[in-house]
Protein backbone atom coordinates (compact mmCIF):
# COMPACT_ATOMS: atom_id res chain seq x y z
CA UNK A 1 0.00 0.00 0.00
CA UNK A 2 2.88 2.35 0.85
CA UNK A 3 4.49 1.71 -2.52
CA UNK A 4 1.19 2.42 -4.26
CA UNK A 5 0.68 5.70 -2.38
CA UNK A 6 4.22 6.85 -3.11
CA UNK A 7 3.79 5.94 -6.78
CA UNK A 8 0.51 7.88 -7.00
CA UNK A 9 2.19 10.97 -5.55
CA UNK A 10 5.05 10.59 -8.02
CA UNK A 11 2.62 10.22 -10.93
CA UNK A 12 0.67 13.26 -9.78
CA UNK A 13 3.86 15.29 -9.51
CA UNK A 14 4.87 14.30 -13.04
CA UNK A 15 1.48 15.18 -14.50
CA UNK A 16 1.65 18.65 -12.96
CA UNK A 17 4.93 19.45 -14.71
CA UNK A 18 3.57 19.39 -18.27
CA UNK A 19 0.18 19.07 -19.99
CA UNK A 20 0.38 15.68 -21.73
CA UNK A 21 1.92 12.30 -20.95
CA UNK A 22 1.66 9.05 -22.86
CA UNK A 23 1.12 5.76 -21.03
CA UNK A 24 4.58 4.39 -21.99
CA UNK A 25 6.25 7.62 -20.78
CA UNK A 26 4.60 7.35 -17.39
CA UNK A 27 5.39 3.63 -17.16
CA UNK A 28 9.07 4.28 -17.93
CA UNK A 29 9.38 7.14 -15.42
CA UNK A 30 7.63 5.16 -12.67
CA UNK A 31 9.24 1.82 -13.45
CA UNK A 32 5.95 -0.06 -13.78
CA UNK A 33 3.88 -1.73 -16.50
CA UNK A 34 1.30 -0.04 -18.69
CA UNK A 35 -1.45 -1.94 -16.85
CA UNK A 36 -0.28 -0.50 -13.52
CA UNK A 37 -0.34 2.99 -15.02
CA UNK A 38 -3.96 2.48 -16.06
CA UNK A 39 -4.87 1.22 -12.57
CA UNK A 40 -3.13 4.22 -10.97
CA UNK A 41 -4.95 6.63 -13.28
CA UNK A 42 -8.26 5.16 -12.08
CA UNK A 43 -7.11 5.53 -8.45
CA UNK A 44 -6.33 9.23 -9.05
CA UNK A 45 -9.77 9.70 -10.57
CA UNK A 46 -11.30 8.04 -7.54
CA UNK A 47 -9.49 10.57 -5.34
CA UNK A 48 -11.04 13.43 -7.26
CA UNK A 49 -8.29 14.26 -9.75
CA UNK A 50 -9.75 14.90 -13.24
CA UNK A 51 -7.39 12.87 -15.43
CA UNK A 52 -8.47 12.99 -19.07
CA UNK A 53 -7.47 10.27 -21.53
CA UNK A 54 -7.09 10.40 -25.34
CA UNK A 55 -7.09 7.27 -27.48
CA UNK A 56 -5.13 6.64 -30.64
CA UNK A 57 -1.53 6.87 -31.79
CA UNK A 58 -1.03 10.30 -30.20
CA UNK A 59 -3.15 9.42 -27.17
CA UNK A 60 -2.18 9.95 -23.59
CA UNK A 61 -3.22 11.47 -20.29
CA UNK A 62 -3.75 15.03 -19.14
CA UNK A 63 -4.49 16.42 -15.68
CA UNK A 64 -7.45 18.73 -16.13
CA UNK A 65 -9.44 21.17 -14.04
CA UNK A 66 -12.30 19.79 -11.96
CA UNK A 67 -15.13 21.26 -9.95
CA UNK A 68 -12.93 21.49 -6.84
CA UNK A 69 -9.24 22.25 -6.50
CA UNK A 70 -7.37 19.01 -5.74
CA UNK A 71 -4.16 19.03 -3.65
CA UNK A 72 -1.15 20.40 -5.52
CA UNK A 73 2.36 19.00 -5.35
CA UNK A 74 5.11 21.62 -5.30
CA UNK A 75 8.85 21.07 -5.48
CA UNK A 76 11.19 22.94 -3.12
CA UNK A 77 11.72 25.98 -5.33
CA UNK A 78 8.02 26.27 -6.14
CA UNK A 79 7.01 26.05 -2.48
CA UNK A 80 9.49 28.72 -1.37
CA UNK A 81 8.47 30.99 -4.24
CA UNK A 82 4.77 30.67 -3.38
CA UNK A 83 5.31 31.41 0.32
CA UNK A 84 7.57 34.40 -0.31
CA UNK A 85 5.21 35.69 -3.00
CA UNK A 86 2.25 35.48 -0.65
CA UNK A 87 4.11 37.32 2.10
CA UNK A 88 5.10 40.11 -0.29
CA UNK A 89 1.57 40.31 -1.68
CA UNK A 90 0.27 40.83 1.85
CA UNK A 91 1.00 44.50 1.25
CA UNK A 92 -1.43 44.61 -1.66
CA UNK A 93 -4.09 47.24 -2.20
CA UNK A 94 -6.92 44.76 -2.82
CA UNK A 95 -9.48 44.64 -0.01
CA UNK A 96 -10.41 41.10 0.99
CA UNK A 97 -7.20 39.49 -0.29
CA UNK A 98 -5.30 39.57 3.02
CA UNK A 99 -7.59 36.99 4.65
CA UNK A 100 -7.32 34.58 1.71
CA UNK A 101 -3.52 34.93 1.68
CA UNK A 102 -3.37 34.29 5.43
CA UNK A 103 -5.36 31.05 5.01
CA UNK A 104 -3.04 29.92 2.20
CA UNK A 105 0.07 30.76 4.23
CA UNK A 106 -1.27 28.88 7.26
CA UNK A 107 -1.82 25.75 5.17
CA UNK A 108 1.66 25.96 3.64
CA UNK A 109 3.34 26.59 7.01
CA UNK A 110 1.76 23.40 8.38
CA UNK A 111 3.29 21.18 5.72
CA UNK A 112 6.49 23.01 4.78
CA UNK A 113 9.60 20.90 5.61
CA UNK A 114 12.00 22.39 8.17
CA UNK A 115 14.73 22.87 5.57
CA UNK A 116 12.37 25.06 3.53
CA UNK A 117 11.19 26.91 6.64
CA UNK A 118 14.78 28.03 7.19
CA UNK A 119 15.03 29.35 3.63
CA UNK A 120 11.73 31.20 3.91
CA UNK A 121 12.68 32.74 7.27
CA UNK A 122 16.02 33.90 5.87
CA UNK A 123 14.34 35.56 2.93
CA UNK A 124 11.74 37.11 5.19
CA UNK A 125 14.33 38.41 7.68
CA UNK A 126 16.68 40.00 5.19
CA UNK A 127 14.21 41.44 2.68
CA UNK A 128 12.09 44.51 3.41
CA UNK A 129 8.98 44.80 1.22
CA UNK A 130 7.48 48.26 0.82
CA UNK A 131 3.77 48.24 1.56
CA UNK A 132 1.54 49.64 -1.11
CA UNK A 133 0.03 53.01 -0.16
CA UNK A 134 -2.42 53.46 -2.99
CA UNK A 135 -6.21 53.39 -2.65
CA UNK A 136 -7.64 49.94 -1.94
CA UNK A 137 -9.66 48.07 -4.57
CA UNK A 138 -12.53 45.85 -3.46
CA UNK A 139 -11.86 42.17 -4.22
CA UNK A 140 -15.42 41.70 -5.50
CA UNK A 141 -14.97 44.60 -7.93
CA UNK A 142 -11.71 43.13 -9.21
CA UNK A 143 -13.36 39.73 -9.68
CA UNK A 144 -16.27 41.23 -11.64
CA UNK A 145 -13.96 43.23 -13.91
CA UNK A 146 -11.60 40.32 -14.54
CA UNK A 147 -14.53 38.03 -15.38
CA UNK A 148 -15.94 40.56 -17.86
CA UNK A 149 -12.52 40.86 -19.51
CA UNK A 150 -12.23 37.08 -19.75
CA UNK A 151 -15.74 36.55 -21.14
CA UNK A 152 -15.68 39.60 -23.48
CA UNK A 153 -18.85 41.01 -21.93
CA UNK A 154 -19.85 44.66 -22.05
CA UNK A 155 -19.76 46.28 -18.64
CA UNK A 156 -21.84 49.01 -17.01
CA UNK A 157 -20.53 50.89 -13.99
CA UNK A 158 -20.70 54.14 -12.08
CA UNK A 159 -17.49 56.17 -12.15
CA UNK A 160 -16.25 58.96 -9.90
CA UNK A 161 -13.78 61.38 -11.49
CA UNK A 162 -10.82 63.00 -9.73
CA UNK A 163 -13.03 66.02 -9.05
CA UNK A 164 -15.76 63.80 -7.56
CA UNK A 165 -18.14 64.05 -10.51
CA UNK A 166 -20.28 60.93 -10.94
CA UNK A 167 -21.01 59.45 -14.35
CA UNK A 168 -22.37 56.24 -15.85
CA UNK A 169 -20.12 54.31 -18.25
CA UNK A 170 -20.71 51.47 -20.69
CA UNK A 171 -17.52 49.84 -21.93
CA UNK A 172 -15.87 46.82 -23.46
CA UNK A 173 -13.33 45.77 -20.78
CA UNK A 174 -9.95 44.35 -21.83
CA UNK A 175 -7.18 44.44 -19.20
CA UNK A 176 -6.49 45.18 -15.53
CA UNK A 177 -3.16 46.98 -15.03
CA UNK A 178 -1.30 47.66 -11.78
CA UNK A 179 0.88 50.76 -11.80
CA UNK A 180 2.59 52.55 -8.89
CA UNK A 181 0.19 51.36 -6.20
CA UNK A 182 -3.01 51.78 -8.23
CA UNK A 183 -5.16 49.43 -10.32
CA UNK A 184 -6.56 50.54 -13.69
CA UNK A 185 -9.10 49.12 -16.14
CA UNK A 186 -8.28 49.51 -19.83
CA UNK A 187 -11.51 49.52 -21.84
CA UNK A 188 -13.18 50.72 -25.02
CA UNK A 189 -15.72 53.41 -24.06
CA UNK A 190 -18.84 52.75 -26.14
CA UNK A 191 -20.26 56.27 -25.68
CA UNK A 192 -17.03 58.11 -26.54
CA UNK A 193 -15.90 55.54 -29.13
CA UNK A 194 -12.34 55.58 -27.86
CA UNK A 195 -9.94 53.80 -25.51
CA UNK A 196 -10.07 54.92 -21.89
CA UNK A 197 -8.26 54.17 -18.62
CA UNK A 198 -10.33 53.99 -15.41
CA UNK A 199 -9.12 53.94 -11.80
CA UNK A 200 -10.56 50.73 -10.36
CA UNK A 201 -11.05 52.17 -6.87
CA UNK A 202 -13.52 54.65 -8.43
CA UNK A 203 -15.59 52.00 -10.24
CA UNK A 204 -18.95 50.72 -8.98
CA UNK A 205 -20.21 47.87 -11.21
CA UNK A 206 -23.89 47.96 -12.17
CA UNK A 207 -25.07 44.49 -13.20
CA UNK A 208 -26.29 42.84 -15.24
CA UNK A 209 -23.52 42.80 -17.81
CA UNK A 210 -24.23 43.59 -21.42
CA UNK A 211 -23.90 41.34 -24.47
CA UNK A 212 -20.66 39.71 -25.58
CA UNK A 213 -18.41 41.66 -27.94
CA UNK A 214 -15.77 40.85 -30.53
CA UNK A 215 -12.36 41.90 -29.16
CA UNK A 216 -10.63 44.85 -30.85
CA UNK A 217 -6.92 45.40 -31.42
CA UNK A 218 -5.44 46.69 -28.18
CA UNK A 219 -4.08 50.26 -28.07
CA UNK A 220 -0.37 51.16 -28.16
CA UNK A 221 0.34 48.11 -30.36
CA UNK A 222 -0.83 45.84 -27.56
CA UNK A 223 1.37 47.41 -24.87
CA UNK A 224 -1.43 48.24 -22.43
CA UNK A 225 1.06 49.05 -19.65
CA UNK A 226 2.54 51.82 -21.81
CA UNK A 227 -0.97 53.00 -22.68
CA UNK A 228 -1.87 53.30 -19.00
CA UNK A 229 1.39 55.13 -18.24
CA UNK A 230 0.70 57.65 -20.99
CA UNK A 231 -2.84 58.18 -19.73
CA UNK A 232 -1.72 58.67 -16.14
CA UNK A 233 0.94 61.18 -17.18
CA UNK A 234 -1.61 63.08 -19.25
CA UNK A 235 -4.05 63.19 -16.36
CA UNK A 236 -1.39 64.15 -13.85
CA UNK A 237 -1.26 67.75 -15.06
CA UNK A 238 -0.88 70.27 -17.83
CA UNK A 239 2.54 71.64 -16.80
CA UNK A 240 5.40 70.18 -18.80
CA UNK A 241 9.10 70.74 -18.24
CA UNK A 242 12.20 70.10 -20.30
CA UNK A 243 15.52 70.20 -18.45
CA UNK A 244 19.11 69.69 -19.60
CA UNK A 245 20.95 67.75 -16.88
CA UNK A 246 24.73 67.98 -16.52
CA UNK A 247 25.20 64.34 -15.57
CA UNK A 248 25.25 60.94 -17.32
CA UNK A 249 21.83 59.44 -17.91
CA UNK A 250 22.79 56.26 -16.04
CA UNK A 251 23.52 58.32 -12.92
CA UNK A 252 20.34 60.40 -12.72
CA UNK A 253 17.73 58.03 -14.21
CA UNK A 254 17.93 55.82 -11.11
CA UNK A 255 16.97 58.73 -8.84
CA UNK A 256 13.56 59.37 -10.37
CA UNK A 257 10.70 56.93 -9.63
CA UNK A 258 9.31 55.10 -12.70
CA UNK A 259 6.56 57.05 -14.42
CA UNK A 260 7.69 60.48 -13.18
CA UNK A 261 9.53 61.45 -16.34
CA UNK A 262 11.62 60.34 -19.29
CA UNK A 263 15.29 60.74 -20.20
CA UNK A 264 17.16 61.12 -23.48
CA UNK A 265 20.92 60.98 -24.02
CA UNK A 266 22.72 64.09 -25.31
CA UNK A 267 26.28 62.85 -24.78
CA UNK A 268 28.25 60.85 -22.21
CA UNK A 269 28.01 63.62 -19.60
CA UNK A 270 24.65 65.20 -20.46
CA UNK A 271 21.02 64.14 -20.82
CA UNK A 272 17.56 65.67 -21.17
CA UNK A 273 14.83 65.12 -18.58
CA UNK A 274 11.17 65.71 -19.47
CA UNK A 275 8.31 65.49 -16.98
CA UNK A 276 4.72 66.61 -16.42
CA UNK A 277 2.90 67.67 -13.24
CA UNK A 278 -0.17 69.43 -11.95
CA UNK A 279 1.76 72.44 -10.61
CA UNK A 280 5.07 74.31 -10.79
CA UNK A 281 5.77 73.19 -7.24
CA UNK A 282 5.57 69.53 -8.26
CA UNK A 283 7.78 70.13 -11.30
CA UNK A 284 10.43 71.62 -9.01
CA UNK A 285 10.18 68.58 -6.71
CA UNK A 286 10.70 66.15 -9.60
CA UNK A 287 13.71 68.09 -10.84
CA UNK A 288 15.22 68.24 -7.35
CA UNK A 289 15.29 64.43 -7.32
CA UNK A 290 17.97 64.54 -10.02
CA UNK A 291 20.56 65.87 -7.52
CA UNK A 292 22.66 67.29 -10.35
CA UNK A 293 23.32 70.60 -12.09
CA UNK A 294 20.63 71.43 -14.63
CA UNK A 295 19.31 74.08 -16.99
CA UNK A 296 15.58 74.65 -17.49
CA UNK A 297 14.68 74.97 -21.17
CA UNK A 298 10.92 75.26 -20.71
CA UNK A 299 8.50 76.51 -19.54
CA UNK A 300 9.44 80.14 -18.64
CA UNK A 301 7.13 79.99 -15.60
CA UNK A 302 9.28 77.23 -14.13
CA UNK A 303 12.42 79.35 -14.56
CA UNK A 304 10.78 82.18 -12.60
CA UNK A 305 9.54 79.82 -9.90
CA UNK A 306 12.95 78.17 -9.39
CA UNK A 307 14.58 81.62 -9.10
CA UNK A 308 12.15 82.53 -6.32
CA UNK A 309 12.76 79.14 -4.71
CA UNK A 310 16.55 79.60 -4.88
CA UNK A 311 16.24 83.03 -3.26
CA UNK A 312 14.03 81.59 -0.51
CA UNK A 313 16.51 78.81 0.21
CA UNK A 314 19.41 81.27 0.26
CA UNK A 315 17.61 83.51 2.74
CA UNK A 316 16.76 80.48 4.90
CA UNK A 317 20.45 79.67 5.38
CA UNK A 318 21.99 83.18 5.32
CA UNK A 319 22.45 83.41 9.11
CA UNK A 320 23.76 79.88 9.53
CA UNK A 321 27.58 79.69 9.51
CA UNK A 322 29.24 77.31 7.10
CA UNK A 323 30.17 73.95 8.60
CA UNK A 324 33.86 73.13 8.06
Amino acid sequence: MLETSARLLRMLSLMQTRPDWTGPELAERLGVSGRTVRYDIERLRGLGYPVHARRGVVGGYRLGAGKALPPLLLDDEEAVSVVVGLRIAAGSVVDGMDEAMLRALTKLDQVLPSRLHRRVKALQKYTVPVRQTGPAVDMDVMTVLAGACRDHEQLRFGYSSHAGKESSRRVEPYRLVHRMGRWYLVAWDLERQDWRTFRMDRITPRPPHGPRFTPRELPADGDVAAFVSQGVESARGQYRARVVVRAPIGTVAERVPPGFGSFAVVDEETCVFETVASSMENLAVYISLLDADFEVQEPPELVAYIRRLAERYTNATARIPDTP
